[in-house]
Parts: C-alpha cells; structure tokens; sequence
C-alpha cells in the first residue's frame, strides 16, 4: 500500500534544493493498493500436489502477513495448524533438530528469511529423508537450488545463476508447469514398469517347457527360433504401444514412491512369472500336449521334430501364448482397472500390436512359409478357437486379481 500527497510549489527549486524543504506542508492525496495477483491455476496445482502426497512449503523474504495470505489463499497454508509460520529472526535461533521438529509439526511459511537460512531449511528437509525440489529465480536463491535434490529455476525470468545452480529451469515460469512435470515422470516410470512387466510374462511359458522336458520324458513344446519369434517379434509392438500410454486417471492421487524403490521388485517378478506366467504356461502346454494326444501320443513315446503330431503341437502352444498375450497386454494398461476403454483406438501402435498378434497366431499354423521357418502344421479349427480362450483366461484372471486387491 502506497500513501500519496501533494503541495503546490509557488517557487522555483534546482538540484540544490533540499528534500526536506520539499516535503512538508503536504496534503493527503489517498492511498494506492499494487497486488502481484497469484496465477488462476496455482490453486487447482496445489491442490493436485497434497493429493499426490506432496507437500508444498513457502519460503520468502517478503513480511510475515503477505507471505500467510500468499499461503491461505493458495491453499499451502493449513488454517488448522498452529505456528505454521516462521520468520527468519525465529529461524535464526533454531538448530537443524529443533526446524525439523517445526516441519514435522507442520511449519510450512518462513517469512523475512535470507539466502543461507532457505538453505538451512533444505538442509533440514533432506536430514529428515526427504527428498526435496526448490524452486527459485534470483541470485539469493542459488545455494538452496544447489544444495536440493532438485534446483528448479525460472527460465523466463530468473537470472542466470539461478539457472546455473538448478537442474531443471522452467520456460513459461509456471508453477503448474511442475506438477505436469511430477505427473510426467510418474507415468513415464508406471509406462516402463508395465513394458517391463508385460515383456516378463511370457518368459514363463518359455522357461517351463525346457524345464518339463528335462525333468520327464516329453517332447519339447517350444523350439529356440519359436521362443525368438516372440520375443523379437510380437512382443516388440505391444510393449512399445505401453511405452506410449497417457497417464491413468489415478496418477497424481498416488503417494511418492520409496526413493530406493526400483524398476524391479519382487512383487513385480511374482506377477510376471508365477501368476500370468503359469497361466500362459498351463493352457499353451495343455494344448500342446492335447493336439499330441489327439494323434496318438503316449507318456514317454519318443517323437521325432518333423513330425506332423510334433509340429501341430508345438504351433498350437506358439499360437496360444502370442493370443495369450493379448489378454496381457489389455491387463497391463492400468494398475487397478480393466484397461478396456476408447483410449486402446488412440494408441495406434497398441492396435498396431494386437493385429499383428492375431495374425501371427493364424499364419503361426496356417500359412505354409511361416509353418516351414518356424517347424510348425496345421490344427483342427476347433484345437485353434480353444488357443482363443486364453484371452479372456488371463485377463479375467487378472481382473478378478485387481479387484481382489481393491477390495483389501
């Protein structure tokens, strides 16, 4: 707030005159209001960030009355916590134990602080195993840019130390820009654990055969250049199409993950390899070995690989897992829902993926070039319409599996 006034001067004044002889005898004139307005769309990014689990702190050397209604009106300020701000000259008397306490209690607003003290509280943030994102645009934000696990500096209108000390510097500015970038990340990261997830599954009815026939006297039921078409072939697109998938509805409703917290977790591998693995496993091999039955196999009979009972049976286990996989691939789009909804007709590389697999499931056991590279003949159709029910099979399966979850 600016307070005005005015005086008529009835003589002449040069660069010598005096302030003082100037300002007297002045009249009210009234008062002038200046707000740096808070952008329409950092409440509703607020907002999205205690709903992801993050917490958002103010650090200003504005006064402590200005920083507060910056707070409240953006909803970091919980109006329910109590000493929720701090002023630098507080801050000053503080040890790094006695901050952390403030933060754990909910201290959220530090007001009047200078360049070292927002390093301090970086410092303190990191002490209690936070990991911490600091954003700034001027000079006396450097060290704390530098000393967080993520500088975030203003590109448009920061300075330039300010964008040498980050690691990331916005171009527009925007706070809510950061949040699009947290949204990011986490999809880019579920995208590959679900890629990597998907790939996993079908190592299962790979791996199982060899151990079967090692461990009893049956015929192979996939060969190396059948396992190779899988997975340097129809595996490639459908993974690739995950790598692709928009964020699910939920994303920024999730709580940050464990920093230690890898690609790879044994939960991940259980899923991949004995739950959806064992599944494809038990049906492609229960065909396999009823196509051999059908022709007059026996337990321990000893089938030479160009033969036709031995080929129509290896091609039907071939056929069932890349069909199979379709099913995975549908299952794999949301962690918690069906992952049956328009947006599988967006991604094109996803239909691209399923078509191929379809077809690859037909010419696998009915297109003479493809039967002669990979040693595979011919099935009955009512042998390959049985391959087809290992789509609903698996993802029913992990359907009921996610709602089972869900229901916990």
């Amino acid at each position: 707030v600016i307070c005005t006034a005015h005086r008529k001067v009835t003589e002449p004044f040069s660069d010598e005159t005096k302030r003082e002889d100037l300002d007297k005898d002045l009249e009210l004139s009234g008062f002038l209001g200046v707000e740096d307005p808070i952008r329409p769309e950092v409440g509703p990014a607020v907002e999205r960030c205690h709903e992801a689990g993050l917490e958002l702190i103010l650090i200003t050397g504005d006064h402590p009355d200005t920083a507060t209604a910056v707070a409240a009106k953006t909803g970091i300020l919980n109006p329910g916590v109590k000493d929720a701000v701090i002023t630098g000259s507080e801050l000053k008397k503080m040890n790094e134990i006695e901050l952390v306490k403030r933060l754990e209690r909910g201290a959220c607003v530090f007001a009047r602080t200078n360049p070292e003290q927002k390093m301090k509280i970086v410092s303190a943030l990191q002490s209690a195993h936070r990991v911490v994102a600091m954003t700034g645009d001027g000079v006396n934000d450097a060290p704390a840019l530098k000393t967080a696990d993520v500088g975030i500096a203003m590109g448009k209108d920061g300075t330039d130390v300010a964008r040498e000390s980050a690691k990331v510097f916005l171009l527009d500015d925007n706070f809510a820009s950061i949040v699009a970038g947290i949204e990011e990340g986490r999809t880019i990261f579920n995208n590959i654990k679900k890629f990597t997830n998907y790939v996993l599954v079908s190592n299962g009815p790979e791996i199982i055969p060899y151990l079967v026939y090692i461990l009893f006297p049956v015929p192979l039921a996939l060969t190396v250049i059948q396992i190779l078409s899988i997975d340097l072939g129809t595996d490639i697109v459908p993974s690739m199409a995950l790598g692709q998938e928009p964020p699910e509805p939920d994303t920024m409703k999730q709580k940050p993950r464990d920093r230690s917290e890898g690609l790879l977790n044994f939960k991940l591998i259980a899923h991949s390899y004995f739950f959806l693995g064992l599944l494809e496993a038990g049906w492609s091999m229960f065909l396999f070995f009823y196509v051999l039955v059908s022709h007059g196999w026996q337990y321990g009979q000893q089938l030479p690989s160009n033969s036709v009972a031995y080929k129509s049976a290896t091609g039907i286990a071939l056929s069932t897992i890349t069909l199979m996989q379709i099913g995975n691939l549908l299952g794999r789009r949301y962690r918690k829902s069906t992952g049956l909804n328009w947006g599988i007709l967006r991604n094109k590389l996803m239909l691209s993926g399923i078509i191929i697999q379809v077809v690859f499931s037909w010419a696998v056991v009915y297109f003479q070039p493809l039967q002669t590279v990979l040693g595979t003949a011919p099935v009955s159709t009512e042998v390959y319409l049985l391959a087809w029910l290992g789509v609903p099979l698996i993802f029913g399966a992990d359907l009921f599996r996610k709602q089972f979850l869900k229901n916990l």
